[in-house]
């Protein structure tokens, strides 16, 4: 069994419906959702004239390789309606990315884990430290409540709804 932990970001249409639909996918055709963060509201990140985000970050177990998770993750994201447009920063109805799987280091053209960001993004972090904080990071060899303490992201991220 695999450990994968996922970060949940809507700011379009229903967003903490498009969350909750999201785990309940994830349930249905990825493995099981064995924890779940609080939701954040959060400021757009390198965003401008944006809807604020809901985040989350849930624990998942599943048995499916790494690729495998991405492409269903994906398959879920065009489900729920998202489409993805020229630019990286744009709105969206949902966004999921994996964070950590198991604590493998792998970079294929379809997958990067650890996501090479979240190191940098207290929306993911804060979210993150609250259901793994010692969850150690392969290659920054620092936990999750570590990696939050040095963050320098300033973008306002507020807990709106405790798990």
């Amino acid at each position: 069994m695999n450990t994968a932990y996922i970060s949940l970001g809507s700011n379009r249409g229903k967003r903490k419906e498009n969350l909750e639909r999201s785990i309940a996918q994830l349930n249905e055709k990825a493995g099981e959702v064995v924890l779940c963060s609080s939701l954040y509201e959060t400021e757009p990140w390198k965003m401008e004239n944006a809807n604020s985000f809901l985040n989350q970050v849930v624990e998942l177990k599943t048995t499916l390789p790494a690729e495998k998770l991405m492409e269903i993750l994906l398959g879920i994201e065009a489900f729920l309606g998202r489409v993805r447009r020229e630019g990286k920063y744009t709105p969206r109805t949902i966004d999921l990315d994996i964070l950590f799987y198991n604590n493998e280091v792998i970079s294929t053209e379809k997958v990067k884990v650890p996501h090479p960001l979240l190191h940098e993004r207290k929306f993911v972090l804060e979210p993150l430290m609250e259901i793994a904080p010692d969850l150690i990071h392969p290659l920054l060899k620092k936990n999750s409540s570590q990696l939050l303490k040095e963050c320098k992201d300033t973008y306002a991220v507020v807990r709106v709804m405790s798990k």
